[in-house]
């Protein structure tokens, strides 16, 4: 208890134990695991949006993690053992189920103590044993994991110098044979990544290059800088293609490619700048104004991000708080989605992952030709939305928060979440799909489960505003950059730090994960890009 005092009254309250160095568990205090009961429970497992509920089924209460899965793969019939995760009551299983109740259990009893305003030691909920729920049918929600794992990258293996500047982009090709990064330098450097050297310096622009984007064939890429302009590069050559795509007044600020599935050439790309406006263009080799197709206007204040979504719509992100759904080919607005109080810095689309890469992905595939990898590109797709229940996209904004929209079925937000303490600049779906990472300037990232927007956990060890975060490509790895100059690898499944990764020496404004999941690569205001690998 701590007794606070002023000059007009005096009160005391009890301390919350969890954040209390001073009342923590003395270590002769803590326990060792307590020896569950040979007891069983009944339990029922659910898919995640319900579709697919299973007959209840008594399991022992000691039952691991790992042998949930043997238990769900065989109630499923599956014919190889697909790997799962695991929730009850919104929180995950990550030990065995009966220590989970028991966890539950013992934080219950704390709160309630709390509530209620009596005193406790901090071993106190140690010493609560687990009671077996023996008439009560437990729901266990479980979800499909990838079958393939991404190995936590662990260390520097090349530190690239070459920038005059700040290195404020990069960018893996879809296949990840190929990195480029952009700078305030106004320059793209190409480099190789089986040497880990330069192999390649692409000038074109006069100001900062602030966007680059690969096409989702990986066969050319778009490059956007600070003085308005946009170029279109060969993949392979690294040479440009026509001249500087012009007609925007301001900066660019994000560049989508028309997704692979929906056009077999991906010639067709999106534009969003500050000056508020939104290009759609088609790669003639023309320069100027010869390749935009149409204008899309209707902000009243800068386009932060656009994405070309997987239904064929274009969505867009501005500055005047609102975000809207185009029909890119067409050039009209279909909806106007309202609710952030400040303007919006960066939204992104459940279905990311896939419509970057198209037909490339763990599997290696090679196909015989472009249709037939068309059609995987459009499987991998359906399989997502599929699973997630169509195409969903989350903003993030100033206004501290994050809102969960079905962008092209309705106008109001599926959720919004509040819980950082200052602007949210940043935020990714997770492959599956499945999970929302956000990165604060409260130092923070902070997971929210992507059918409802329900917050899960803080991930928190930054010491300073959090300006980036992505995803491994198998879901269970999360990344982070921040102002503090370090990346910072979370396991998705333990919700705690795995690696701290430094070696910067300012600032680490831009990163990116392979596909394949082999190579990080960062890039920092000391002027350097930096590749991790395990």
């Amino acid at each position: 208890w701590i007794l606070f005092e002023s000059p007009c009254c005096s009160f005391c309250f009890p301390v919350d134990m969890e954040f209390s160095s001073k009342y923590a568990p003395r270590q002769q205090d803590l326990q060792e695991e307590p020896e569950l009961p040979d007891e069983d429970v009944i339990v029922q497992f659910a898919s995640e949006d319900n579709s697919t509920v299973l007959a209840q089924t008594t399991i022992p209460v000691k039952v691991a993690r790992d042998q949930l899965d043997q238990v769900l793969n065989g109630l499923l019939k599956n014919e190889e053992n697909v790997p799962y995760s695991y929730w009850l009551d919104d929180a995950e299983i990550t030990a065995s189920l009966g220590m989970h109740l028991l966890h539950q259990q013992r934080e219950a009893w704390r709160e309630k103590m709390l509530a209620t305003g009596k005193r406790f030691k901090a071993n106190d909920p140690n010493k609560i044993e687990l009671k077996v729920p023996k008439e009560t049918v437990l729901k266990i929600v479980y979800r499909p994991q990838a079958v393939f794992k991404v190995r936590a990258v662990t260390r520097c293996t090349s530190t690239l110098s070459g920038h005059s500047e700040a290195v404020l982009v990069v960018a893996f090709s879809p296949d990840s044979t190929k990195l480029i990064t952009g700078s305030g330098d106004c320059k793209i450097r190409v480099w190789d990544l089986n040497t880990e050297t330069p192999c390649g310096e692409l000038k074109a622009h006069k100001g900062w290059v602030q966007v680059l984007s690969w096409a989702p064939n990986g066969k050319h890429f778009a490059s956007g800088g600070r003085d308005s302009k946009v170029f279109v590069w060969d993949g392979d050559k690294f040479l440009q293609k026509g001249g500087a795509l012009t007609g925007h007044q301001k900066l660019i600020s994000s560049i989508s490619w028309e997704p692979f599935h929906r056009n077999l050439k991906c010639n067709r790309f999106v534009t969003a700048s500050l000056d508020g406006t939104i290009g759609v263009w088609e790669t003639t080799g023309k320069a100027g104004l010869g390749d935009r197709l149409r204008v899309l206007s209707g902000h009243t204040g800068g386009v932060k991000c656009v994405k070309w979504g997987g239904e064929g719509y274009v969505y867009s992100a501005s500055q005047d708080r609102t975000l809207m759904v185009w029909d890119p080919l067409q050039g009209t607005l279909l909806h106007k989605l309202e609710g952030h109080a400040h303007w919006v810095n960066f939204m992104t689309l459940n279905t990311d992952v896939v419509l970057r890469t198209g037909a490339f992905d763990h599997t290696q595939q090679t196909f015989d030709d472009e249709l037939a990898a068309q059609e995987y590109a459009k499987k991998r797709y359906l399989d997502v939305v599929t699973k997630t229940k169509g195409e969903r996209l989350v903003s993030c904004s100033d206004d501290n928060t994050l809102f969960l929209w079905n962008p092209t079925k309705s106008k109001k937000p599926i959720a919004r979440m509040v819980g950082h303490q200052n602007t949210v600049n940043h935020v990714s779906f997770s492959p599956d799909g499945h999970t929302i990472a956000s990165g604060s300037f409260d130092k923070s990232v902070k997971l929210w489960k992507a059918v409802d927007g329900k917050y899960i956990q803080s991930l928190r060890g930054h010491v300073a505003p959090v300006y980036l975060v992505c995803w491994s490509s198998d879901s269970r790895l999360i990344l982070s950059g921040s102002k503090d100059s370090t990346l910072k690898v979370w396991s998705n499944k333990t919700k705690k730090l795995m690696f701290d990764l430094p070696g910067h020496a300012d600032e680490v404004y831009a990163a990116d994960w392979s596909p394949d999941g082999s190579y990080v690569a960062s890039g920092s205001k000391d002027k350097t890009v930096k590749i991790w690998r395990h």
